[in-house]
């Protein structure tokens, strides 16, 4: 990923169904090329959470709020992300966005 100083940072934390860790991040792949490919676009990381092997913390950098919000979330490419991926979600995740302050970045 860029420097933390560039952009928009997204974090969504996903809880994948039990017993679908695999099978989610076998869609992940799949659905990660979508994602890279979006306008604004400027890096990801998927997290597995050591503690609880079903959790997922999803970081993407984008370059503006809009770029996510509007520009990927309204594309038919969305479309297709959702189908990969929403069905292993439960809850549905929160996604919050964070422009960085301090500190040298990750």
């Amino acid at each position: 990923m860029p420097p933390a100083q560039d952009g928009v940072l997204e974090i969504a934390m996903l809880q994948v169904r039990p017993g679908q860790a695999a099978a989610f991040e076998a869609a992940f792949a799949q659905a990660q090329t979508i994602i890279a490919g979006m306008p604004g676009y400027l890096g990801h990381e998927l997290q597995r959470c050591l503690e609880h092997d079903h959790q997922y913390a999803l970081l993407v950098r984008w370059r503006s709020l809009q770029d996510h919000t509007e520009g990927f979330c309204g594309s038919p490419q969305y479309q297709q992300w959702k189908a990969l991926l929403h069905h292993f979600y439960d809850p549905f995740p929160t996604v919050l966005h964070y422009q960085h302050v301090l500190g040298k970045g990750l």
